[in-house]
C-alpha cells in the first residue's frame, strides 16, 4: 500500500515546472481566463453540494416529524380505546 503514495505531493521544484508547462501551452493571456474557469466551477460544486446537504437535512427532519406525529396519534388511539373498555 505504500508504494502507491511512494512519490507523494509534488516539492517547490515540481510546482514551479508545472507552472512553466501550463504557462507555454496556454499562454498568459489565458491564465487567468482559466483561473476564473475553475474558480466559477469550484463554486457552483460548492452551491450544489451544499443544497443537496440542505434537501436532505429538510427531508430527514419531515421523516421525523412524521415518525413523532404517528407516534402521538396511535398514543391517543391507545388511551382512547383504554378509556372505552373501562366505561
Amino acid at each position: 500500500m505504500n508504494e502507491i503514495f511512494a512519490f507523494g505531493m509534488p516539492g517547490t521544484s515540481e510546482w514551479i515546472v508545472i507552472l512553466l508547462v501550463v504557462l507555454l501551452l496556454f499562454g498568459a493571456k489565458r491564465l487567468p481566463e482559466l483561473a476564473r474557469g475553475v474558480g466559477k466551477s469550484i463554486r457552483e460544486f460548492k452551491k450544489a453540494t451544499n443544497e443537496v446537504e440542505e434537501n436532505i437535512r429538510e427531508a430527514m427532519k419531515d421523516e421525523e416529524k412524521k415518525v413523532s406525529e404517528t407516534k402521538v396519534d396511535s398514543a391517543s388511539e391507545t388511551s382512547k380505546k383504554d378509556g372505552s373498555s373501562n366505561s
